[in-house]
């Protein structure tokens, strides 16, 4: 056990005090916040203004398209398609919509043309589609006979409200928040596994071609030199993420005490209509803040350190494993594959599954499969999950832990010594028998 922690200190210590951690733990929220400002700069960014010509021999549709901010429609009826062709092909323009006669609506719906150099967006095409619908809709129900007016009339536009069993208020969009909250949480976990498993991999590897390895072999079992390599790395990600967490925290109050001292300023500069509106706004923020403050945060928080761990020792097996079993970073790109594989479908699982049916059949599975449970789960949780199957998917994952950790020590044991070769899933099968 004294060489265990010896290890788990010398693992700790050596990427703690490595320059490269010390510049990341504090760049990396400047980075992720850069970026953030990065795309909304690049969303709020107006586009160049694209012209596009409208050529409607029947008259019908050319005003029923509306110009914004994106796209200019121009009316170019009485020129010569030929000529506005050859336009677009000079850029003029930067497409060319023609509209021909019709006599038979139903013939005349497949020959509508889009001219233009480069492939139109799918967006575009369908908006473009909807005008020519709802006009020839309009001028559909005219022929028949039926009344435009009365049928706009009749049109029926339901908002359901949503309320408890209790009788309280329900709020929409109270799903997407939990599976934000959830997919955050499953997201942090899979990038500490790919992060610092890979941080676990290249130490084994530096450490095999310099041949340490040799001398630190002598004096430690194999497995408690995976164990401490690790359990130290772990400890060193926990750091960072609580440095990050202190951060953000801190962040976070900052702005909204700023925040809230200027809407305290100008609120008093507001008329009484904006007043009512910013009131309505607020009782409404608060809802939201009551519900997820109902939200199972303790059991989240606890959830999110024992899958982060469970998931972390987990896959640092596999990655300590595969660094021990090649020489370089180049090499082990065929095992990775497999391992990262399982990460991937989680979050697919999570997003696409947990969000429509949380408590199905599909996402309670994945979320008891040790491999995936770490990042289902936990986008499982804030919907509320019964203890029980909370306890069987930890329980699951530890013990396929322990015994992932003792099929890996046997790669280990064998691999950390071999040299010049690169290994095949053949060899690591032969090395499991040993």
């Amino acid at each position: 056990m004294s060489k265990l922690l010896l290890i788990i200190k010398r693992e700790f210590i050596a990427k703690v005090r490595n320059k490269s951690f010390i510049v990341m733990t504090f760049l990396s929220p400047l980075l992720f916040v850069a970026i953030g400002v990065f795309v909304g700069f690049l969303s709020n960014m107006k586009a160049d203004l694209k012209i596009i010509a409208i050529h409607d021999e029947t008259g019908m549709f050319a005003k029923e398209f509306k110009s914004d901010v994106e796209y200019k429609y121009v009316d170019f009826s009485t020129i010569n398609t030929k000529i506005l062709k050859d336009s677009i092909v000079k850029e003029s323009y930067e497409g060319l919509l023609i509209i021909p006669k019709f006599t038979n609506t139903k013939t005349f719906q497949k020959h509508i043309q889009y001219v233009s150099n480069d492939s139109p967006g799918v967006i575009f095409i369908e908006d473009l589609q909807d005008v020519i619908n709802k006009k020839l809709t309009t001028e559909n129900y005219k022929i028949a006979g039926l009344d435009t007016l009365k049928i706009n009339q009749a049109k029926a536009d339901v908002s359901i409200n949503l309320s408890k069993a209790s009788g309280e208020t329900a709020l929409k969009g109270l799903n997407e928040i939990k599976i934000g909250i959830g997919g955050a949480f499953g997201y942090l976990i899979m990038m500490f596994i790919i992060i610092y498993g890979n941080m676990v991999m290249r130490s084994v590897i530096e450490e095999k071609t310099s041949r340490i390895i040799e001398v630190i072999i002598s004096s430690v079992k194999p497995f408690q030199l995976m164990m401490g390599k690790i359990i130290g790395t772990s400890l060193a990600g926990i750091l960072q993420f609580l440095i990050w967490a202190i951060l953000g925290m801190t962040a976070m109050f900052i702005m909204s005490s700023v925040f809230g001292v200027q809407m305290g300023a100008t609120s008093g500069m507001q008329d009484q209509v904006i007043q009512s509106a910013q009131h309505e706004m607020a009782g409404t923020i608060q809802m939201y803040i009551k519900e997820l403050w109902n939200l199972p945060i303790a059991t989240i928080l606890i959830s999110f350190l024992v899958y982060f761990i469970g998931g972390y020792f987990l896959y640092s097996s596999f990655y300590a494993s595969i660094g021990a079993a090649v020489d370089n970073e180049t090499d082990s790109q065929q095992f990775l594959l497999p391992i990262i594989m399982p990460l991937i479908l989680g979050v697919y699982i999570g997003f696409f599954t947990v969000i429509n049916d949380p408590h199905g059949t599909i996402a309670t599975v994945f979320s008891m499969i040790p491999l995936t449970s770490p990042i289902v789960m936990m986008m499982r949780i804030p919907f509320g999950v019964p203890w029980w199957q909370i306890l069987i998917s930890m329980t699951i994952l530890f013990t396929t832990f322990f015994g992932v950790v003792w099929f890996a020590a046997k790669i280990y044991r064998v691999g950390i010594l071999m040299y010049g070769k690169k290994p095949t899933w053949k060899e690591l099968y032969k090395w499991l028998k040993y």
